[in-house]
């Protein structure tokens, strides 16, 4: 009998040579029925969205941050800012999961909160400070041990690791290179942080060849952008950024920012977000080129992951728009967020507005939340998924014309 999946730095070791761990081929699951299931189906009654559109409970997911949906076998993994990574199935095609279990139990994770995937199928996890391949993820996830390669062993120096602002999130570019984002672990970092912070990209957005060669930094000025994603059809990145704390109720503004080419800067720490300058370099002479936000959205709602919808289930009017997830705050005096936004864009390119599309997991009266949505990604059949952490959900938005 194999023995029980205790994750070990040397079972990485093992497992790039396909070579077993012993693991028991009985990986931890999560019960999707129950008392938690019914009640967070009762609290979904009170999330408001637009006519046609309904939301149910997909799946039971502790931790649920970012996701990647599978491009072969449609498993969506899902990332989480603990030790694990769970894969989703829906083997009915019944629009709930079926079942949810740890992926890969016997490598020692540590904050895997970025996955995604690359177009031949290849998954991705971007943990704190390293970046691991998964070739055949939707192939071996059934079991415990996992062909896998490392990417990068570091993608900062160990000296500038924390407990703060250390999720990161990934892509693979129309190029071909994979993205990562790497937030800074200050509120407003030190003056003596800056170089070092510069040619790192701690504080931007890096990109790298799929086998982690030829590094450089793709944008900078950049607080601690947890959500990206590429606009299909400019093949262009569009990102959130979360801005400084302290600083009173309304400012300053958060931000989703685009960035169409490499070597952009988006202001931090100079600006605390929009055109808010911060204390601590008030005095200090921002860069000549600053690009500002494209979408100022509500301080300290904390927007996080984001996507742009591909499929044609939904009306026209949300054919290309782009989704994105507002955590929800914590240092407010009064509650904001907790809700999905809506970007959408004129034929021209330009935006044409930012509303809510889901909201309701905030109840105004009391300031308790009943979720905190994280991430959204896209079904094949063109249906929404978005994860929520505090509650340990997945839910599934669809549209149905009356």
């Amino acid at each position: 009998m194999g023995q029980t999946a205790v994750a070990q730095p040397s079972n990485l070791d093992r497992l790039r040579g396909m070579q077993p761990t012993g693991a028991s081929l009985e990986l931890e699951t999560v019960p999707q029925t129950g008392r938690k299931a019914d009640q967070i189906r009762a609290n979904l009654a009170s999330v408001k969205l637009p006519p046609g559109f309904s939301i149910d409970l997909y799946a039971l997911v502790p931790d649920a941050r970012h996701m990647a949906v599978g491009t072969n076998a449609g498993v969506v993994f899902v990332g989480t800012r603990k030790t694990k990574v769970w894969a989703v199935t829906d083997r009915t095609r019944a629009r709930v999961a079926d079942e949810v279990k740890v992926f890969a139990p016997s490598i020692a994770f540590k904050q895997p909160n970025g996955v995604c995937f690359s177009r031949d199928g290849q998954l991705y996890v971007a943990e704190h400070n390293r970046v691991l391949v998964f070739p055949a993820a939707e192939f071996f996830y059934e079991g415990p041990d996992v062909a896998v390669d490392v990417v990068t062993e570091q993608l900062i120096p160990t000296t500038e690791e924390s407990f703060n602002h250390g999720a990161r999130t990934c892509s693979i570019g129309p190029d071909n290179k994979l993205y990562v984002t790497l937030g800074q672990p200050y509120n407003v970092p030190p003056v003596a942080k800056a170089a070092l912070y510069n040619e790192v990209g701690i504080g931007g957005i890096v990109r790298m060849d799929r086998d982690g060669k030829n590094r450089e930094v793709f944008a900078r000025g950049i607080r601690n952008s947890v959500g990206h994603a590429w606009q299909p059809k400019t093949n262009e990145l569009w990102f959130t950024d979360m801005q400084v704390d302290g600083m009173g109720d309304d400012i300053p503004v958060g931000e989703i920012n685009h960035a169409p080419r490499a070597g952009m800067h988006f202001g931090f720490p100079y600006y605390g977000g929009g055109r808010t300058r911060t204390i601590e370099y008030k005095d200090a002479t921002p860069p000549a080129d600053i690009t500002f936000p494209m979408v100022e959205t509500v301080a300290h709602a904390a927007d996080l992951g984001m996507h742009f919808y591909r499929g044609k289930a939904f009306p026209e009017a949300y054919r290309g728009a782009m989704f994105s997830a507002q955590h929800g705050s914590w240092n407010r005096t009064v509650a904001t967020g907790a809700q999905v936004m809506v970007t959408t864009f004129k034929p021209d390119g330009t935006i044409a507005k930012t509303e809510p599309f889901a909201a309701g997991w905030l109840n105004d009266e009391t300031g308790e939340y009943s979720g905190r949505p994280v991430d959204v990604a896209e079904l094949a059949d063109g249906s929404l998924l978005i994860s929520d952490d505090y509650a340990g959900a997945i839910y599934r938005v669809s549209y149905k014309a009356k």
